[in-house]
């Protein structure tokens, strides 16, 4: 298993108003929410292992969950309407000017 951290989107649709609270609670411990159901989580393949677990712990049979891998370059290009400050992703790819 690898021990270095990559870039997770975490996504999630929990039907169940005490469940979404405790489902989001903990994600809030491993990453920073980018909108409302949607958080990145940069982790090692154990931790994110882990996280995955904890959540299975959580959620029921109805409730869904969907972990995206991003890479380095991905992850800089996140939609700009995405909340919070995403200064420590990366470099953004360089641009051209076309005149």
């Amino acid at each position: 298993m690898s021990s270095q951290q990559k870039w997770n989107l975490v996504s999630y649709d929990v039907r169940d108003p005490k469940r979404l609270r405790r489902v989001a609670k903990l994600l809030e411990g491993y990453g920073e929410r980018v909108q409302y159901s949607l958080f990145r989580v940069r982790a090692t393949t154990e931790r994110l292992e882990k996280l995955r677990w904890e959540l299975s712990e959580l959620m029921a049979i109805e409730d869904d969950l969907l972990v995206i891998p991003l890479c380095d370059r991905c992850a800089t290009k996140v939609d700009d309407h995405s909340r919070g400050d995403r200064s420590d992703w990366g470099d953004p790819p360089p641009s051209f000017e076309i005149f």
